[in-house]
């Protein structure tokens, strides 16, 4: 049996998105709603995992900044953490970084998550700080042009 898989989220998703991550940042974790939305979503590419009913149950986008990928608003609904969306989101979002040619991609992870991504190949930069009201550490890694995955 093979795990979730994420794709690019097309304008019908973005709905689920924001109702997603509205969710999971303003609701469960207290972000401000005008924090959340900006205006780089509206040049993000977004990608998506859905769970077994068609659901959008992850979420994240990427974003090019000074030659790099920008990984951020990485989002999975609660009653299906563990289960291998967000891992299926990321590497989309990796895959997508890979055809723009960009070669390092960098996230704000909330340390809660610093493990989820530490186990995806990311590797801690410089000290802890507050964003949004929620502890984060600048996380970065290399991206493989020759591996599955990547």
């Amino acid at each position: 049996m093979s795990g979730p898989t994420a794709s690019v989220a097309t304008a019908a998703d973005w709905p689920e998105v924001v109702a997603l991550r509205t969710r999971v940042f303003v609701e469960e974790q207290g972000v401000p709603p005008e924090v959340e939305q900006d205006d780089a979503d509206a040049v993000a590419v977004h990608a998506v995992a859905r769970d077994p009913a068609g659901r959008v149950v992850a979420t994240g986008r990427l974003l090019e900044r000074d030659g790099r990928a920008a990984i951020g608003r990485m989002a999975v609904e609660a009653s299906a953490r563990g289960g291998g969306y967000g891992a299926a989101v990321l590497a989309e979002l990796h895959r997508q970084a890979l055809a723009r040619g960009l070669a390092e991609v960098e996230l704000h992870a909330q340390l809660g998550a610093r493990g989820f991504y530490e186990r995806a190949g990311y590797t801690a930069v410089g000290e802890e700080y507050v964003e949004a009201g929620i502890v984060h550490v600048t996380m970065r890694r290399p991206l493989r042009h020759d591996a599955p995955g990547t």
